[in-house]
This record gives structure tokens, C-alpha cells and sequence, in this order.
């Protein structure tokens, strides 16, 4: 056994055997994880399907809380000077602030996922120019794209760990495949393939699966008394006998729709953490709501 003299100073590591420690740490060349921010909820859990121990992922708009309206708070713009990343989706309070975001921290990349995407324009009058609906990730084959392009993204950012964030977005992308089978297979018998819906916030599920969504709200403003005469007659014309409404928007106008149709609201959100749990179940709700006709 080799003797080790007090007075005797440690030698340094080598430093190809110190980069090849650095390389095996779960924490990257940096010695940290990757901060990354986004806007909503099911992005956020994108990011950490794909990133998975490599990445710390916040969200800034809180449950209960519209993207249309939401405002980041002083805590968050601080906290966002300090991101190595943000991943932005188009939702209304990303195209007010992203700027500002921007000067919270010049140097931090913001990956928009809805660049190279067709977007739809959301119903409206008109008269008035349409609003690009952002919606995507209602979307599974939608969001299979998306998850391809955050594992390049985090790849960029710590290139040490592309293969595993590429491994990690193949594995997250076959569970959406399934899952847009699962709901292809669920919806396809479906004979009414028309749906009344508050908010205009599933369009892209509906293009992807053969379906008509008709809003009651459009571009953020309630309806006048004509427009609104004529969603009851096209929903009585068509046999719509449930309103789906989400969590965060008041439900007042919606109930006065579902009583001159003698119909029902029924709770989807797509804002859910659980993307895919959460698809599951819109999914068997519109089976319900859809099916008996």
C-alpha cells in the first residue's frame, strides 16, 4: 500500500480524468441544471419530459389565471433574468410581454414553438382583423413536433446532454402517437361532429379529429344579441346539448346558452399539467357529449 507522508501535498487530477467526472455528473459541464421558464402549464411539462433531472422548468401563469389577461409579477421578471431559456407557445400574454421578457435578460434564448407552424385565425367579426389562434398543443401530432424541437433546443444549450435530451423527446413522442391513436380510435364513430364550446380554445383538437367547434366568445368579447341568437340556433339545429366551458372563465354567459338550448356546461381544461391524462379525458367527454346523437 502506497504511504502517504503528511508533508506531502495531494497532486491535482489529471485533467482529462477531471472532464471525464464533469461529463458523468448529472448536473452537466456548468454544474447546475438549466433553468428554463414557460408561459402555461402543459408546456412546462414538455420541457420536463424532455429535459427530465437536467432541467428545472417554472411556469409563470398559476392555475386559475387566463393567458389572455395574465400580467408577470415582479418576482417573476426578476426570477427570469436568471433563466437559460424560455419556451414560449403565442399565448396572448407572451405577444404583450415577450419584449419586456426579453430585456429581463438579453442573453437568454426564447424558443417559440409556434414559429413554422400553420396557425388557424380564430372566429371573429369580420370587420376586424382575425387573431391567429395559439392553441397548439391541443393538438397531440402538434405537440409531437414541438417536443422534437425543445430536445434540440435543450441539446444546444448543454451539449454534453444532447443525447439524452434527444432519447427523452423519442420516449415522450411514441406516448403522444399512442395517445393520438387512443383518441382517433375513441371519437372516429362519432356521427355528431359538431360542438359548442365558451371559449374558441380547441380548434386544433377539432382540425386534428374531424370535428366543427363553435364558439360563443370570439376574440376575447362576448357576443351581441344577434350573434348570440344565432349560436342557439345553430346549436338547436344541430342537437348541441352541452357547453364545455373551462375552469378559469365565468360560466354566467355560458349557463344562459345552455338554458335557451336545454343543454348542460361540461369542464374540459387546456391548461392541465397531466397533458396526456388530461387528453384522455377531454377525449371521453366529448365521447359523451358527442356520442348519443
Amino acid at each position: 500500500m502506497p504511504i502517504t507522508r503528511p508533508h506531502e501535498k495531494r497532486r491535482p487530477l489529471p485533467l482529462l480524468l477531471l472532464s471525464v467526472l464533469l461529463l458523468v455528473s448529472p448536473l452537466g459541464v456548468a454544474g447546475k441544471r438549466l433553468l428554463v421558464f414557460t408561459g402555461i402549464l402543459p408546456i412546462q411539462t414538455f420541457v420536463e419530459r424532455v429535459g427530465g433531472d437536467l432541467v428545472e422548468v417554472r411556469h409563470l401563469v398559476e392555475p386559475g389565471h387566463s393567458p389572455a389577461t395574465f400580467s408577470p409579477t415582479p418576482r417573476q421578471v426578476a426570477a427570469l433574468a436568471r433563466a437559460d431559456l424560455y419556451v414560449a407557445v403565442g399565448v396572448p400574454f407572451e405577444r404583450n410581454w415577450l419584449a419586456r421578457i426579453r430585456a429581463a435578460n438579453p442573453r437568454m434564448p426564447v424558443l417559440d414553438l409556434s414559429q413554422g407552424m400553420t396557425l388557424r385565425k380564430l372566429p371573429g367579426d369580420s370587420q376586424q382583423a382575425s387573431e391567429l389562434d395559439p392553441h397548439i398543443w391541443t393538438s397531440p401530432p402538434r405537440v409531437e413536433r414541438m417536443v422534437e424541437r425543445i430536445g434540440a433546443q435543450l441539446g444546444e444549450l448543454d451539449p454534453p446532454h444532447r443525447a439524452d435530451y434527444r432519447t427523452n423527446a423519442r420516449a415522450y413522442i411514441e406516448r403522444l402517437e399512442r395517445l393520438h391513436q387512443e383518441i382517433r380510435q375513441l371519437l372516429a364513430p362519432l356521427k355528431q361532429r359538431r360542438f359548442l364550446v365558451f371559449h374558441p380554445a380547441w380548434g386544433y383538437f377539432a382540425e386534428t379529429y374531424g370535428l366543427t367547434q363553435i364558439a360563443i366568445e370570439h376574440q376575447g368579447k362576448q357576443p351581441g344579441a344577434r350573434a348570440l341568437a344565432e349560436i342557439v340556433r345553430q346549436a338547436r339545429a344541430a342537437g348541441t346539448r352541452v357547453i364545455f366551458v373551462q375552469p378559469e372563465f365565468d360560466r354566467r354567459l355560458a349557463r344562459r346558452v345552455a338554458e335557451a338550448i336545454g343543454g348542460r356546461l361540461l369542464v374540459i381544461d387546456p391548461l392541465a399539467a397531466d397533458y396526456i391524462a388530461n387528453m384522455r379525458q377531454v377525449a371521453r367527454r366529448f365521447r359523451e357529449a358527442l356520442g348519443s346523437d
